[in-house]
C-alpha cells in the first residue's frame, strides 16, 4: 500500500535559491568526480606502487558502479523516497570520498571507488527530480537552465582541477574536495527540504532484472574500459564480456517489458515527447562528449599541452552556457524549443566543419578556442530545450524514473567516447612525428 502525502507548495524566494544551489552543487560534485581522476592515474599509481594499467581500475570501478546505480535510482526512490535516498547518497558519497583520499593501497582505493560510484548514481537523477518538484511549474524551465549549467561545466573543470592538484598538492585532494561540498549540500537540504519527502510504496525488488542489469551494464563498462589494453576481440576475455553483456541486455529488455515490478520504467517510452527527447539528447551527447573527452587528450598527447592549458583550450564550451542558459531559461516559454534544438545541431555542423579544415598540428591557441565559443553556444541551445521537451507532459511522480533513464543513456555515450579517446589518441601518438 502506497504511503500518500499531500503535495507541498512550491518553494519561493531565498529558500528556493538555496535549494537550487544545494541540488546543483550535488550534481556538480558527481560530474566533477567522473572526470577529475582521469589525469591523475599516473600519479596515483606511482604513489600506491601500482602500474598505470592497474591504476586504470580507479576509473573502471567507479564507472561500473555508477552505470549500475543510475538506472535503478527511480525504483529505489519509489521505495524509500526521493529525498531520503538523495540524502543517503550524498552522505555515503562524501564518506567514501574521504576514505578514497586516505587509501594507502590500490585495493582499498578501488573498493571505496566502487562505493563512491554506487552512491554517485542517484545524485544527478534525484537532484533534477527534486528541483522540478520544488519549483513552480511556470519556472521549471528556468530551474533546468540553472541545473544544466553544472552538468556542462563540471566535466570541463574536472581535468583542469585534477591536473592542478596533482602538480601542486597531494593526489588525495582530488577526492577530499568532495567532503566540504557534501557537508554544504546535506546542511541545506536537511534544513530547507524537511517535511517535503515524496510518496513511497513497498515495491518489491526485481532480483532477476537487477542481476541482468549488473551483468549487462557491468560487462559493457569493463569491456569498453579494458578493450584497448587487451587488444579488443583478439582477447578471449573481451569476447566473453561482449557476449555476456549483449545477452544480458537483450534479456533485460524482454524481462522488464513483461515484469510487474520492472527496474527500468520502459512505459516512459509511450510518451512521444520523452522518446524523441531521449533519442535527441543521446545524439547531442555524441557531439558534446567528443569535444570534452577527445580534444583535451589530443592536445596533451600530440601538441605538448599540459592538463591545465588543454582544459583552458576547451573551457569556452562551458563558459558560453554559463552566460546563455539563464537567458534561455527565463525566456524559454516564449520560444519554440524545437527551433532552438534545430539551431544547435546546425551550429554543431558548422563547428565540426570548421575544425576539419583548420585543426592541424601547427594551429595556435586562438585557432583552437574560437570554434569552442560557437560550440558552447550550441550546447546551451540543446541541453535545456531537449530536457524540457523530454519531461513535458510527464506527471511529477515519473520525474525520478525519467531522469534516471535519460542520464543512463547519456552515461553510455560518455563511456563510449572514452573508448574512442583511448584508441584515437593511441593511434595519433604513433603517426605523429
Amino acid at each position: 500500500m502506497a504511503i500518500t502525502k499531500s503535495t507541498p507548495a512550491p518553494l519561493t524566494g531565498g529558500t528556493l535559491w538555496c535549494v537550487t544551489i544545494a541540488l546543483s552543487l550535488a550534481t556538480f560534485m558527481q560530474m566533477l568526480d567522473s572526470t577529475i581522476s582521469n589525469v591523475a592515474i599516473p600519479t596515483i599509481s606511482g604513489f600506491l606502487g601500482a602500474s598505470t594499467d592497474e591504476g586504470t581500475w580507479v576509473i573502471t570501478s567507479f564507472g561500473v558502479a555508477n552505470a549500475i546505480a543510475i538506472p535503478v535510482t527511480g525504483r529505489l526512490a519509489q521505495r524509500i523516497g526521493e529525498l531520503r535516498l538523495f540524502l543517503l547518497s550524498v552522505t555515503f558519497f562524501s564518506l567514501s570520498s574521504l576514505m578514497c583520499s586516505l587509501s594507502t593501497n590500490l585495493d582499498v582505493l578501488i573498493f571505496f571507488r566502487v562505493v563512491q560510484g554506487l552512491m554517485a548514481g542517484p545524485l544527478i537523477p534525484l537532484s533534477q527530480s527534486l528541483l522540478l518538484r520544488n519549483y513552480p511549474p511556470e519556472k521549471r524551465t528556468f530551474a533546468l537552465a540553472l541545473w544544466s549549467m553544472t552538468v556542462i561545466i563540471a566535466p570541463i573543470c574536472g581535468p583542469i582541477l585534477g591536473g592542478y592538484i596533482c602538480d601542486n598538492f597531494s593526489w588525495g585532494w582530488i577526492f577530499l574536495i568532495n567532503v566540504p561540498m557534501g557537508i554544504i549540500v546535506l546542511t541545506l537540504c536537511l534544513t530547507l527540504l524537511k517535511g517535503r519527502e515524496t510518496e513511497t510504496s513497498p515495491v518489491k525488488m526485481n532480483l532477476p532484472g537487477l542481476t541482468l542489469l549488473v551483468l549487462g551494464v557491468g560487462g559493457l563498462q569493463i569491456m569498453l574500459d579494458k578493450g584497448r589494453d587487451l587488444d579488443w576481440f583478439n582477447s578471449s576475455t573481451i569476447i566473453i564480456l561482449t557476449v555476456v553483456s549483449v545477452i544480458s541486455l537483450i534479456s533485460l529488455v524482454i524481462w522488464e517489458s513483461t515484469s510487474e515490478n520492472p527496474i527500468l520504467d520502459l512505459s516512459l517510452f509511450k510518451s512521444r515527447n520523452f522518446t524523441i527527447g531521449i533519442v535527441s539528447i543521446t545524439c547531442a551527447y555524441l557531439f558534446y562528449s567528443g569535444a570534452i573527452v577527445l580534444m583535451p587528450q589530443l592536445l596533451q598527447e600530440t601538441m605538448g599541452y599540459n592538463a591545465i592549458w588543454a582544459g583552458l583550450a576547451y573551457a569556452p564550451i562551458g563558459i558560453m552556457p554559463l552566460l546563455i542558459s539563464p537567458l534561455i531559461g527565463r525566456y524559454g516559454n516564449k520560444i519554440d524549443m524545437r527551433l532552438l534544438v534545430t539551431f544547435s545541431f546546425l551550429m554543431y555542423a558548422v563547428c565540426y566543419y570548421w575544425r576539419s579544415v583548420t585543426f592541424m598540428p601547427t594551429i595556435d591557441f586562438t585557432g583552437i578556442i574560437l570554434p569552442q565559443f560557437f560550440q558552447g553556444f550550441a550546447v546551451a541551445c540543446f541541453f535545456l530545450p531537449l530536457t524540457t521537451i523530454s519531461f513535458s507532459g510527464l506527471p511529477d511522480n515519473k520525474f525520478a524514473n525519467a531522469s534516471s533513464m535519460s542520464n543512463f543513456f547519456s552515461y553510455l555515450v560518455r563511456i563510449s567516447w572514452y573508448v574512442v579517446d583511448n584508441d584515437a589518441v593511441g593511434t595519433t601518438r604513433i603517426v605523429t612525428p
